[in-house]
């Protein structure tokens, strides 16, 4: 298949636009004139041209049963299979250029990867749209699409819509989404204009110059704010989250338009977060982190909101549609944490004294440079809403953990999905004797501080908590991997699991104490020319009954084997490797008896196995012996244990 015919002078424009610019002034003014200048920059887009007419012929990707085959390259020649499985998410792009020409950009994201494996540009939006679907559809169906035709029709999943904002919802997305990473940049950017602005003001007056710094400070709240609710209306602009199957699909976007999926089998945490506004208001935004790399987020790692805004109770439903999480009932740390909090603050209102102080000695104008420590005041609410909202809960299968009071986070972790628990205590903490506990996921980097986190916790609190994560995900595990399979011990008894916890031991000495009262009980050994070659198998020197190898079974994997003596059990054996008994059937008990009760097969092999009782003296149907026995006083052989 090919890109849409129209990407080429799209592609061409896109790469030699600036360079047409710069060389147009360039050739102008250099007195050549404007016919040379306009030869030049004409000559550059020729060429840019017929090398899009290249790539354009010799770009191909095609559908196979297990792959998508990618050949670019004109002087280089690149080919490239990504296989379904691999493939996390099929993500369309439109900007306004490229919906008034009607092309798409298709991007294929990989589980675990921070940059795109695979790009597309440029094909049809009606295309886009199809290779999306056909590749979700694939990698879904997995097997059942081998053989398939990938032109042929394919009835998809049926969508659910689960959320659609609303002109309101998406009013409160702009007004409520504060970025404060915005306002240390124009801090940084005007800092600059105060030794220019500080030469005006020679003869101004203090409560002047007071109220321009006010109201300096709150023009840079403003620009902030209104930075963020432009980027927040942008972004989510007609956003809409619906169910298709086993994926939850977005589209959403004003000026650059963007659909794709979020597989909720690659879903590592969710993340419901607000502020003091949306709080009051009733509003939160839920975010689900993957494996991979979200794309349309700015450089966020794994992260695509879910939910830009809606009332807490429907996020929190929906929420535990995704994960079914129970009510949280958070563990908050130690009090006394919140004094650590508070020498914090004064800290730094300390530093924003010495600031103000370093500029009053600058300007020529004396300034009030101990305004900031009137905020000392709110030192102490402060230091205890921050201790408020952090806490941690461990539910059934869940850790939830929440911190912060400006930008609250309640982060949603399956044990399941934990790949490292850390215990970080840094100088100050040591000194406080807390410590933090850090549940590390692959859709998230501890470096910037985004995993689940239990702050600020007693140290023995912490190491209990540590230990619990790591007992709790060691059990999810072997919940989701179904447990071992039960398996026969040598002496023929019922199936043990091996995750019966206090048992297994307990079956071990058994076996062997079973093996040894056995032995003794026999007053001969057992003739191996008479046993009956088609029920029992072959007996090693270690006395375990081997595996039937002709069954066509992979035996390659040993097991771990506990020696008992004369006898050897398999403690934790595998599919690969299980030691069995001989099959109970009715023709064992058939065996000729001789009345002898010496455990020999004639007279023993069906009481090994049948473990009936019957009168001494009788030659019973079950295996049982009838030989008077002084030592057997029930006139049974049990035989030896195999």
């Amino acid at each position: 298949m090919k890109l849409a015919p129209q990407s080429i002078p799209y592609r061409a424009l896109q790469k030699v636009a600036g360079i047409v610019v710069v060389l147009f002034f360039v050739v102008n003014d250099t007195g050549w004139g404007f016919p040379a200048a306009a030869g030049a920059g004409l000559a550059v887009l020729l060429v840019a041209g017929a090398y899009e007419v290249a790539y354009y012929r010799r770009f191909e990707y095609a559908l196979t049963e297990d792959t998508l085959d990618i050949r670019s390259g004109v002087i280089s020649r690149r080919e490239r299979e990504i296989p379904y499985r691999r493939i996390q998410n099929v993500d369309v792009s439109r900007s306004v250029i490229q919906r008034a020409i009607g092309v798409a950009a298709v991007d294929l994201e990989t589980a675990g990867g921070s940059s795109t494996e695979g790009s597309i540009r440029f094909v049809t939006p009606e295309e886009a749209t199809r290779l999306q679907r056909e590749v979700q559809r694939r990698k879904s169906a997995g097997s059942a699409a081998e053989g398939g035709d990938t032109d042929a029709d394919a009835t998809g999943p049926i969508e659910e819509e689960l959320f659609a904002i609303s002109p309101r919802e998406l009013a409160l997305v702009g007004a409520l989404s504060f970025d404060g990473r915005l306002i240390g940049l124009l801090a940084f950017a005007g800092s600059g204009s105060v030794p220019v602005v500080s030469g005006y003001l020679p003869d101004v007056s203090t409560l002047a110059l007071s109220a321009v710094a006010v109201a300096a400070v709150g023009a840079l709240f403003l620009v902030s704010w209104a930075i963020g609710a432009a980027v927040s209306f942008s972004n989510y602009y007609g956003f809409r989250l619906a169910r298709a199957g086993d994926e939850l699909r977005y589209e959403r976007g004003l000026f650059r338009r963007y659909s794709g999926s979020i597989p909720t089998e690659k879903v590592q945490t969710l993340t419901v977060s607000d502020n003091p506004a949306k709080r009051a208001l009733g509003y939160a935004t839920l975010s689900i982190e993957t494996a991979g790399y979200a794309p349309g987020q700015g450089g966020e790692y794994g992260s695509e909101a879910a939910i830009p805004i809606a009332r807490s109770g429907r996020v929190y439903e929906l929420a535990r549609e995704i994960e079914p999480f129970g009510e949280p009932s958070f563990s908050r740390p130690p009090r006394r944490i919140r004094w650590r909090y508070a020498f914090r603050y004064v800290l730094l209102l300390a530093v924003l004294v010495g600031v103000a102080f370093a500029a009053d000695w600058y300007l020529p104008t004396e300034i009030p440079w101990y305004a900031p420590a009137a905020l000392l005041l709110a030192v102490p609410p402060a230091a205890h809403l921050k201790w408020k909202h952090r806490g941690y809960w461990l539910g059934e299968d869940h850790l939830l953990t929440r911190n912060g009071f400006w930008s609250r986070s309640v982060r949603v972790v399956p044990y399941y999905r934990i790949q490292n628990v850390i215990d970080s205590r840094s100088v100050f903490q040591r000194r406080w004797n807390v410590a933090t506990v850090v549940a590390d996921t692959a859709g998230t980097s501890s470096l910037t501080g985004s995993d689940a986190a239990a702050v600020d916790f007693d140290v023995e609190e912490a190491e209990d908590l540590q230990t619990s994560l790591g007992d709790r995900l060691q059990a999810a595990l072997r919940d989701r991997r179904g447990g071992s399979a039960s398996f026969e011990w040598l002496d023929g008894g019922a199936g043990v699991s091996a995750e019966d916890d206090g048992t297994l031991d307990a079956a071990v000495d058994a076996a062997a104490t079973d093996a040894d009262a056995n032995a003794g009980a026999s007053d001969g050994d057992a003739d191996p020319d008479a046993l009956d070659a088609d029920v029992n198998p072959d007996i090693s020197d270690e006395g375990v009954v081997r595996p039937d190898r002709s069954s066509g079974r992979d035996y390659s994997t040993p097991a771990e084997r506990v020696d008992t003596g004369s006898y050897a059990v398999d403690r934790f054996p595998s599919d690969a490797d299980v030691a069995y008994r001989p099959e109970d059937t009715e023709g064992s008990a058939d065996a000729p008896d001789d009345g002898e009760g010496d455990g020999t097969a004639e007279d023993g092999e069906g009481a090994a196995e049948d473990g009936g009782t019957e009168p001494a003296g009788s030659d019973a149907p079950d295996g049982t012996d009838d030989g008077g026995d002084p030592d057997d006083p029930d006139g049974i052989d049990d035989g030896p244990t195999r």
